[in-house]
């Protein structure tokens, strides 16, 4: 667990502790079947599957290969966390953790049938899933984290 030094924002504050997600789509499965969806004015509620990935890219590899490549791709954003979380600031270890708990949250969809439930429809933009939004909102975070890190200040010559 990582629970000691200064990587303090693991599993016990990591959003993907929270099944949100995975009972959100849970609900959607059932309340959404038969075609139904729920009008909220920008949003709509409309079940879909996702065989592939982001906006269905390798929808007709073998699901295997799709859950693979998804869970190296989750285990390699973790290393990555897990290594960069003692030097990082607040705003790149939570944008990590962010995107991290959306990548847990589809593999594990995933996992349970070869595909991800997505329930949230736009009209203008592909349907798509919280643990979408937290992906995409953990990487927003992560570019305005770099975009506001200061370098380390250089000592001067005399």
């Amino acid at each position: 667990m990582w629970r000691h030094g200064p990587r303090r924002w693991g599993p016990r504050r990591d959003p993907h502790r929270n099944p949100g997600d995975l009972a959100v789509k849970t609900w959607t499965t059932h309340a959404l079947a038969d075609g139904h969806s729920i009008d909220l004015g920008l949003l709509q509620l409309r079940l879909a599957y996702n065989p592939g990935v982001a906006f269905s890219l390798g929808a007709t590899l073998p699901s295997w290969i799709v859950l693979t490549a998804t869970a190296l791709i989750t285990a390699g954003l973790a290393v990555f966390a897990w290594r960069t979380a003692p030097t990082a600031n607040l705003a790149t270890r939570l944008g990590l953790a962010t995107m991290l708990a959306g990548a847990v949250a589809n593999l594990a969809d995933r996992g349970i049938d070869g595909v991800v439930t997505d329930y949230l429809h736009t009209g203008w933009w592909p349907t798509f899933n919280l643990a979408d939004a937290l992906i995409i909102g953990g990487a927003a975070l992560l570019i305005l984290a770099a975009l506001h890190t200061t370098p380390a200040s250089t000592p001067k010559r005399r």
